[in-house]
């Protein structure tokens, strides 16, 4: 088996084993209402990427630490993630109606389920870093305290609030990255830099990996209005067009601009894990994420 070969089995493996784990980690019948326990189980267990878990699960082997001892703090921040598509998608919200090529929650249940199925998924997050056995007290508090932060004010909370009442007054590029690094770059971060932590990484390299998150994910969006402005639905497994009449990176830049900013990021990216030694198996997997993402824009 060559190496390449071998690299992806090894993605597919940790893949796997983080479907697993969601699998054990999420709500069982009969531990609450069965409609709700259905829906949380649908909306966490539904085929993905597990983007932000694989990012915690290789930076934490990149730095050292076995991958076990990282699962379920990687765990945690897909339930972050999933709840934040499961909120960001009501009807109140983005109005969206598929979602990893599946019905929104919302529109496969109803509301209400939706909206209880979200704060239970983020707050089952915080339940499964407070118990992981293999963090110390001081990890435990500092991943959750990064995971509320992510969350509130500064991260997904803010973002999704601009996004609904300062969209029209989003006119640059400086404020669309902003809106971009809180709806998506800040969980990124936090996911990655938490398996650097977890590894015992230096301060040094814990912040260039969180350079390298924050730069993932403003090239992270900026792909995604692309796949928003050209891609379908079939192959997005997610609603199309929904920016039409919004300001973004393609209508402020144009198709090539926005295609030019997503690689300047990547490449800023780069060079901050090059600065801590390049960090191969992050690099790897991110560069072959965003090749099949770029495909589909």
């Amino acid at each position: 088996m060559d190496d390449n070969a071998a690299y992806l089995q090894r993605l597919e493996a940790l893949r796997a084993g983080v479907d697993r784990r969601l699998a054990e980690l999420a709500p069982r019948p009969g531990t609450a209402p069965d409609r709700l326990v259905e829906a949380v189980r649908y909306a966490l267990l539904a085929p993905g990427k597990r983007f932000r878990p694989m990012l915690t699960l290789l930076t934490a082997s990149q730095f050292g630490a076995a991958e076990s001892v990282a699962l379920d703090t990687a765990c945690a921040f897909e339930m972050v993630h999933a709840s934040s598509l499961i909120l960001d998608d009501l009807p109140s919200m983005d109005n969206a109606g598929l979602r990893r090529g599946l019905p929104t929650i919302h529109r496969a249940y109803d509301e209400a389920t939706a909206i209880l199925a979200g704060v239970g998924l983020l707050n089952q997050a915080y339940a499964v870093i407070a118990a992981d056995p293999h963090l110390t007290g001081e990890l435990r508090a500092e991943i959750a305290g990064r995971i509320a932060q992510s969350v509130g004010f500064s991260g997904l909370i803010a973002g999704q609030a601009r996004d609904l009442f300062d969209r029209d007054q989003l006119r640059d590029l400086p404020s669309i990255d902003r809106l971009n690094h809180e709806k998506t770059g800040v969980l990124i971060m936090a996911a990655a830099q938490s398996g650097a932590r977890i590894a015992g990484a230096s301060d040094a390299a814990v912040a260039a990996v969180g350079e390298f998150g924050w730069r993932a994910g403003l090239a992270f969006q900026i792909c995604d209005d692309l796949i928003d402005a050209e891609g379908s639905a079939e192959s997005a497994g997610k609603d199309v067009g929904q920016d039409a009449g919004m300001t973004t990176a393609v209508s402020l830049l144009g198709v090539e601009g926005a295609r030019a900013a997503m690689e300047a990021h990547l490449a800023a990216g780069q060079a901050a894990l090059d600065s801590v030694g390049g960090c191969d198996l992050v690099a790897g997997y991110v560069g072959r994420l965003f090749a099949g993402r770029k495909a589909a824009a």
